[in-house]
């Protein structure tokens, strides 16, 4: 069961709504336009508000979704992360997309609202409240990710690991934001 269901993860995770809702829409790929991410804050600057909600909403889902299956499988809290990372590993790598897609922070939320909530509005309200005094959503997502760790490893230590696999790669995944930080050329709303 836990091999399907990663399966299952990947392929949703590999549904990429900002590339989708862009070709709908008739609007550039997101990859190759603005900042080059296929996620919502480039989806904001590139189609709007009401596609990068969608955008956001539908990366949060692709997250939650395949945790709370596993959750009603029966399968424990570890293997419910691992198969919430697989979901986000299909965000980075879509196979739909050849392997070309987002920084994983949207689906990642979602991810985490299903393993455990607290620490995501913690996540939440931490990028909210960074990206709201730097207007830098890199920066936001570069914080709260790491800023979850704490508490997922006092409140439910078997998804530590999980997690901290996933928070290297979405420090791997920034890393030309990291340049572009220290460089003080980060785009900025």
């Amino acid at each position: 069961m836990f091999w399907l269901l990663a399966l299952l993860a990947y392929l949703l995770g590999s549904l990429s709504f900002a590339i989708v809702l862009s070709r709908l829409g008739g609007l550039p790929d997101p990859r190759f336009s603005g900042s080059g991410n296929a996620g919502a804050t480039n989806m904001l600057r590139l189609a709007g508000r009401k596609l990068a909600i969608l955008t956001l909403l539908g990366d949060l889902c692709k997250g939650l979704l395949p945790v709370l299956l596993a959750s009603l499988a029966g399968l424990d809290l570890q293997d419910q992360a691992w198969i919430g990372l697989c979901a986000v590993l299909g965000h980075l790598f879509p196979v739909y997309f050849r392997f070309k897609g987002g920084k994983g922070v949207a689906t990642a939320a979602g991810m985490l609202m299903g393993l455990y909530f607290p620490a995501a509005l913690l996540a939440m309200a931490t990028w909210a409240l960074t990206f709201y005094l730097t207007r830098t959503s890199s920066l936001a997502a570069l914080i709260a990710t790491p800023l979850t760790l704490p508490l997922l490893a006092w409140r439910e230590p078997a998804a530590l690991l999980p997690m901290s696999v996933l928070t290297a790669l979405i420090v791997w995944r920034h890393r030309s934001n990291l340049r572009d930080l220290f460089a003080g050329r980060e785009r900025h709303f």
